[in-house]
C-alpha cells in the first residue's frame, strides 16, 4: 500500500500543491512515488500496490506508474484528507476483499531509501513477524539526535531484529535525543508498516471504533471512476482525522519493530536531501547546470537556468523559472514559513509552477499582461480537452507540431503546423490530438477575466466536474 498524499511544503519551491514533492524526481532520475513503487515490486511476494491519494493527484498517479507498466490494484481517492488512520484502514477493507489473510507494507510515497537489499531483508522479517499476529514498524538506528523524527524504545526480542515496542516518544528536545543515544535501544521512527489487514482493522476497531465505521461505510459506498475508486465523501469525512501511530500503534499490546539500517530519510526537507545526496570534496550536493567556486555545504538545485556560487557556506539554493529560494542550510525546517506568507498574500507561487499537469497533457504560461495571456498547451496522443466554453475570453489557438482536430460549435477541422484557428467568447470547443506524436500549440488568451474557473463542461473524457 503507498500513502501518496501531503503537500511537501518544506521542499518549496519546487514542491507545490498541485504538484507536491512525492511525484518530483529529488533524488533520482524518476519521481518519489516511482521509486517507492519500484522499490515494493522488488520485494519476495508484493501484489500490485493499492495507492491512496486525493481525486486532484489521481492522474498524476496514474500516469506515472504507467510509465513504469506498474497497474495498481486499486487508487482509492480520498474526498478529503484525515490523516493515514483512515486511509490506511480503507486499504486494508479492500485488500481483504481479495485475500481475507492479506498482509499489508505500508510505504508512504515520499520517502528515501538508500540500501534496498537491507529494505527488502528487512520487509521479509517484519513479514513473519506479522504472520504471528504483531502490528509491525521499523525502527531506524540514529546517525545522530535529531530533534525532527519521534523515536522507539526496543523492548524484548522476537527475532535477529525484531523486538517487542516499549514504547513511542515524540519529536524530543536536544538534550533528550542526546540521552537517547547515549543509552542505547532507540531507533527513528520511519512511518512504515507491515501488518495483516484483518489485525490492524481489529485494533483500530478496538481503539478507535468510529475510524473503523466511517472507513468501512467509505468502502461500501466507493464509487467506480474510470480507473479509480472514489470514497464516500460524507462517510469518509465523518472519519476523526488521525495518524497509525497514534490511533493503533501507541494503543496497541501486540507492537513490534524490526530494525533496519537501510539508509532512510522522510526527504522532509532540503536539509534531508542534503543529507541523502552525493556530495563532492567540499560537503556541496548539486543538481543541473552548477557551478561552485570555494562553496561548502551547499545544496544547489538548478531547474531552468545555471546557477554560479562563489564563497558560500553552508546554503540551500533552489531554482525554478517563477521562484527561487536562498536559504541558510539549518534553516531548512522553516522554509514552510515562505509558503504560509505566499498563501497569506493570495499568491500562487506556492499552488503551482508555470507547467500545470492534466489528464490530456500540460499547459504553462508564457506571457502575461492586462487583458491577455499566452500559454503553450502539449496534448498527449489519442486525448482530448472537455467540450468547453469560455464566458469571458476568446482564444486562437496556433499549432507549432503535431496535428490537431478541433470542435468549434458544430464544425470539426484538422490543423497542421503553423495554421491556426480562433474561438470566440461563447463558442463550443474542443482540442484533440489526433496524430501519433505530442501535440503543441500556442494559445493566446484575450478578454476581461482569464482565469481557470471560467470553464463550462459539456462531455469530459476524464470524468471532471
Amino acid at each position: 500500500m503507498i500513502l501518496c498524499g501531503g503537500a511537501g511544503s518544506r521542499l518549496w519551491p519546487m514542491s507545490r500543491r498541485l504538484l507536491p514533492k512525492q511525484f518530483l524526481p529529488l533524488v533520482t532520475e524518476r519521481t518519489l512515488l516511482q521509486d517507492t513503487a519500484l522499490r515494493a515490486r522488488g520485494v519476495a511476494g508484493a501484489g500490485a500496490p493499492i495507492v491512496v491519494t486525493n481525486a486532484e493527484h489521481r492522474f498524476l498517479v496514474g500516469d506515472q506508474l504507467a510509465e513504469l507498466g506498474i497497474v495498481p490494484a486499486a487508487v482509492l481517492l480520498e474526498p478529503v484528507g484525515r490523516n493515514t488512520a483512515p486511509a490506511v484502514a480503507a486499504a486494508a477493507l479492500f485488500a481483504m476483499r481479495a485475500d481475507p489473510e492479506a498482509v499489508l507494507l505500508v510505504q508512504p510515497a515520499d520517502h528515501r531509501i538508500g540500501d534496498e537489499r537491507a529494505f527488502q531483508a528487512a520487509v521479509g522479517e517484519a513479514v513473519q513477524q506479522a504472520r504471528r499476529g504483531f502490528l509491525v514498524t521499523f525502527g531506524i538506528p540514529p546517525t545522530e539526535p535529531a530533534t525532527g523524527y519521534g523515536y522507539i524504545e526496543a523492548g524484548e526480542p522476537l527475532g535477529a531484529a525484531a523486538f517487542r515496542v516499549r514504547r513511542f516518544v515524540e519529536k524530543p528536545p536536544l538534550e533528550r535525543a542526546q540521552a537517547f543515544l547515549a543509552q542505547g535501544g532507540f531507533y527513528w521512527n520511519s512511518g512504515m508498516f507491515v501488518f495483516q489487514a484483518k489485525r490492524y482493522l481489529e485494533e483500530l476497531g478496538r481503539a478507535r471504533p468510529e475510524i473503523l465505521a466511517a472507513a468501512r461505510t467509505a468502502i461500501e459506498r466507493a464509487a467506480q471512476d474510470l480507473d479509480f475508486l472514489r470514497l464516500d465523501a460524507k462517510a469518509f469525512a465523518a472519519s476523526p482525522a488521525d495518524s497509525v501511530d497514534y490511533a493503533v500503534m501507541e494503543r496497541t499490546e501486540a507492537g513490534a519493530m524490526v530494525r533496519a539500517d537501510m539508509h532512510w530519510s522522510d526527504v522532509g526537507s532540503w536539509d534531508a536531501l542534503w543529507e541523502a545526496g552525493d556530495k563532492d570534496s567540499a560537503g556541496n550536493v548539486s543538481r543541473g547546470d552548477v557551478a561552485l567556486g570555494d562553496a561548502r555545504g551547499c545544496y544547489v538545485l538548478a531547474a531552468d537556468r545555471h546557477i554560479s556560487l562563489l564563497g558560500a557556506r553552508d546554503l540551500v539554493v533552489v531554482e525554478t523559472d517563477d521562484a527561487v529560494l536562498v536559504a541558510a542550510r539549518d534553516r531548512a525546517q522553516d522554509v514552510k514559513e515562505i509558503v504560509e506568507r505566499l498563501d497569506r498574500a493570495q499568491r500562487t507561487e506556492h499552488v503551482s509552477h508555470t507547467r500545470v499537469h492534466r489528464p490530456w497533457g500540460y499547459y504553462e504560461g508564457v506571457d502575461a499582461g492586462p487583458g491577455f495571456q499566452v500559454k503553450r498547451l502539449m496534448v498527449k496522443p489519442g486525448h482530448r480537452i472537455s467540450l468547453q466554453r469560455h464566458r469571458r475570453r476568446a482564444e486562437h489557438w496556433v499549432v507549432v507540431s503535431g496535428l490537431a482536430r478541433v470542435t468549434r460549435n458544430d464544425e470539426v477541422i484538422e490543423l497542421q503546423p503553423n495554421q491556426s484557428t480562433y474561438i470566440p467568447v461563447g463558442m463550443r470547443h474542443r482540442l484533440e490530438n489526433a496524430g501519433a506524436e505530442p501535440l503543441l500549440i500556442v494559445e493566446v488568451q484575450s478578454g476581461d477575466y482569464l482565469g481557470e474557473d471560467d470553464i463550462e463542461r459539456f462531455e469530459d473524457s476524464y470524468n471532471r466536474g
